[in-house]
C-alpha cells in the first residue's frame, strides 16, 4: 500500500511541476493512536486541487469488489463518515484511490473514484463496488502507466 501512496504522490507532484501548478501532494504519517481522515492531501490555493485521497490497493485474484466491511478500518462506516465529515468541514475534495492488482507479472490499474460516489454507495446499502465494472462508474479517472510509474494527463479531471 504505501508504493501506491507515494507513487500517487509522486505523480501529483510532477503534473503541478509539468503544467506549472502551485500545488503539492504529499503523504500522511500513520500512527497508531491518531486519527489519520485520509492517506494523501494536496494543498492548492486553486479550490480544483485542494483533494483529500484515501487510498485502496486490491489483488483481483482475492477479490472481485472492494468489500465496505473488509477493506476499510475498524467499522467500515465509522471510517467513512469519518472522511466523508472531513471533507465536509475541510472544503477539500474527496476521491478514493484504488489500484487493482492482478498478481506478480501482471499489470496494475489504477482510478480515482469520486468520493461522494463511495458515500452514496454505503448510504444507499451496498456491500461494496464491483471492481469487474469499475469503468462504468461516472466520472471515473483512470490512471496510466508509464515506465512503471501512474501518470496524471489531464486537469480537466478535477473540475
Amino acid at each position: 500500500m504505501q508504493n501506491f501512496e507515494l507513487e500517487l504522490v509522486n505523480s501529483f507532484n510532477s503534473f503541478f511541476e509539468k503544467y506549472k501548478i502551485n500545488a503539492i501532494a504529499y503523504r500522511r504519517k500513520q500512527s497508531k493512536y491518531s486519527d489519520q481522515f485520509c492517506d494523501i492531501l494536496v494543498d492548492s490555493k486553486n479550490a480544483d486541487f485542494y483533494l483529500a485521497i484515501e487510498n485502496k490497493s486490491i489483488n483481483l485474484n482475492s477479490s472481485k469488489k472492494l468489500y465496505f466491511s473488509q477493506h476499510f478500518h475498524s467499522n467500515e462506516r465509522k471510517q467513512i463518515e469519518k472522511i466523508s465529515e472531513f471533507l465536509k468541514k475541510s472544503g477539500r475534495k474527496g476521491f478514493l484511490a484504488l489500484e487493482v492488482r492482478k498478481g506478480k507479472g501482471r499489470s496494475k490499474k489504477a482510478y480515482l473514484i469520486d468520493w461522494n460516489y463511495v458515500f452514496s454507495q454505503i448510504a444507499g446499502g451496498k456491500k461494496g463496488i464491483d471492481l469487474e465494472n469499475l469503468k462504468k462508474i461516472k466520472g471515473i479517472i483512470e490512471l496510466k502507466r508509464k515506465s512503471g510509474n501512474y501518470v496524471i494527463d489531464n486537469f480537466n479531471n478535477f473540475k
